[in-house]
């Protein structure tokens, strides 16, 4: 899968806290304190294996990657065994979909 770059720049949390306190407002402790435990909630809710959907946004969930057999690079004979592993997955919603292939 190939990166289209167009004018991409990284947006910070403190980024997201100044934008919603100037268009709505609010104080920034205010609105990085409900975002930092939104954070928290959801790694939570990850830890323990639910899953969470926020309509037209996008599905968080856990998913298990079974075990499987690897190779190194330098030395290609011999064989890695990477073990399973619990990891976090993200399937954007609709919107995400339609919004990201307009741009």
């Amino acid at each position: 899968m190939q990166r289209i770059e167009v004018n991409m720049k990284t947006i910070t949390k403190k980024h997201i806290i100044s934008q919603i306190s100037k268009e709505k407002s609010l104080d920034p402790k205010i609105v990085q304190l409900i975002i930092q435990e939104f954070f928290i909630e959801t790694l939570e809710s990850l830890k323990n294996g639910d899953r969470l959907e926020f309509r037209d946004f996008g599905i968080f969930e856990t998913v298990v990657r079974k075990k499987k057999i690897g190779r190194n690079p330098k030395k290609p004979d011999v064989s890695i065994v990477i073990p399973e592993q619990r990891v976090a997955k993200f399937t954007p919603g609709q919107k995400i979909k339609e919004l990201v292939s307009k741009s």
